[in-house]
């Protein structure tokens, strides 16, 4: 029994340690330009690697362990973007992230097979493996900068999209077994249904929910967060019992409630961003502890590793997502941006375990090229984030973390109160809180947030680009609000 407790508390002490350091690891990323995610991957990697009692956990751990990890991301993800920025950006979101996915597999698999030398199954389980993007990595290395515009967005809804076709994809192929015209047809099938159930019970789980959260009061704050979280891996056991896509089902119902109000909703969102985070992290700690170094020094695993990561970078997804974005309306600077940005992450990698579990012919050989590729993505394509993005002189504001909250509680819901960011260029910018009466009507402001703290609000003072502003206004006034204060 003691032997058994010790064992359990190394247990504890070592998984709490690694989360430590990974969360603190975030503060050299912010300075060396080096995802988080890199860090943990090769770290527990090198532990495995270099310590003999740490074994890796079998497949159906490891399956299950990042299946619960995604959920968790991808309807924080959803959450995030919200309705309004999805519907700003649906076109191109979905065209990168179905048909620009489908593409970015087809070219993959082309230059592993005439170039690599792959047969043509496994060519094609690699390659969509390796399709799917992270942008949490592009996010985590460009630190307290936020890129505007609909990049951001597009990028970030392109994950959200891809990781649910990536998944669906190898699924239904290693359910096929091969490459033929019913293998295809069975493939498309499969493909099909599972997108269309996962969206269904995505829209009306979401919408459940958002019912839900607004007319059934609990007896705790603390409850209103776990409520969220049961009912996310609710529609996702919902979903997948219906052979349907379970994770494009929680993303939906992510999005669809993201904007609304609701009670604690600033709690609730809080709550699953840290969730999200430390949801990633384990999941990198546990892909790392399924990385084998030894496969990867062979050179047949990491030339062909690394010439896939240059060529996806450089050729075939500027190739494959450029013309998925001809026709879109975005600036050059961003369309460039987009071409570049699409690293890879946690999917990719467990794609890569779930074809080494299918027991493919040389599958340690296959995932060892997927786990170059994504280590080539987030090392080399992550680092050079920043700089990227400076040359292409996109439009980048500094976030300034804002560790205390000044808030009231009531117990309904206030009539026409709006919180609104002046953003640069728009009409509000410059604009007093008188002038702003003067334009709009009969309104109320009562705080104004600036990154240096709170402003006093009187008559004469001026709105600046990023200030955040509380109004209390006839909801009839809000769309005028939201023009004034919304981008020229």
């Amino acid at each position: 029994m003691v032997n058994d407790g010790l064992r359990f508390a190394l247990i504890i002490l070592f998984s709490s340690g690694v989360g430590l350091v990974a969360v603190l690891a975030n503060r050299l990323t912010e300075r060396f330009k080096i995802p988080v995610p890199l860090l943990v991957l090769v770290g527990t990697a090198a532990v495995a690697h270099s310590v003999p009692a740490v074994q890796p956990p079998s497949e159906r751990i490891v399956e299950q362990v990042i299946t619960i990890a995604l959920v968790l991301v991808l309807f924080d993800g959803g959450m995030h973007i919200g309705p309004a920025r999805f519907r700003a950006a649906v076109v191109p979101i979905l065209s990168v992230g179905v048909v620009g996915t489908a593409l970015t597999a087809a070219g993959a698999a082309l230059m592993l097979h005439y170039v690599c030398g792959v047969t043509w199954f496994p060519a094609v389980l690699v390659a969509t493996a390796i399709a799917p993007t992270d942008p949490a990595v592009v996010f985590s290395v460009l630190g307290k900068r936020e890129i505007r515009g609909r990049s951001s967005t597009i990028l970030e809804g392109e994950s959200g999209a891809n990781d649910p076709v990536g998944i669906a994809l190898m699924t239904s192929l290693i359910a096929a077994g091969g490459l033929s015209a019913a293998g295809f047809a069975s493939v498309g099938t499969q493909f099909v249904l599972q997108m269309a159930i996962g969206l269904a019970v995505g829209v009306i789980g979401g919408r459940a929910l958002l019912v839900f959260m607004r007319r059934v009061a609990l007896p705790s704050e603390g409850l209103y967060p776990l409520r969220t979280l049961a009912s996310s891996l609710m529609l996702y056991g919902i979903a997948t019992l219906a052979h349907g896509s379970g994770f494009l089902a929680v993303f939906v119902a992510g999005i669809v409630i993201g904007d609304a109000r609701a009670p604690y909703k600033p709690e609730i969102k809080r709550f699953h961003a840290a969730l999200a985070g430390l949801a990633e992290i384990v999941a990198f700690v546990v892909l790392g502890l399924t990385v084998d170094l030894g496969v990867l020094t062979h050179p047949d695993v990491w030339i062909p590793g690394l010439a896939l990561g240059v060529a996806l970078t450089a050729l075939i997804r500027p190739l494959a997502v450029g013309a998925c974005l001809v026709g879109v309306q975005l600036e050059r600077n961003e369309r460039v941006f987009i071409l570049f940005a699409g690293l890879k992450g946690a999917v990719p990698i467990l794609l890569g375990e779930l074809l080494r579990a299918a027991h493919v012919p040389n599958a340690e050989r296959l995932y060892g090229i997927v786990v170059v590729v994504v280590i080539f993505s987030v090392l080399v394509q992550g680092s050079s984030v920043p700089g990227v993005a400076k040359l292409l002189e996109l439009p980048i504001r500094m976030v300034q973390t804002r560790p205390w909250e000044i808030g009231v509680r009531l117990a309904d819901e206030p009539e026409g109160v709006r919180r609104f960011s002046v953003a640069p260029g728009s009409a509000a910018e410059g604009c007093t809180v008188e002038g702003l009466s003067d334009r709009v009507g009969d309104i109320w402001v009562s705080i104004v947030v600036r990154t240096t703290g709170l402003v006093p609000v009187r008559g004469d003072t001026e709105l600046q680009a990023g200030d955040e502003v509380v109004v209390l206004a006839d909801p009839e006034l809000h769309d005028t609000l939201a023009e004034l204060f919304g981008p020229a």
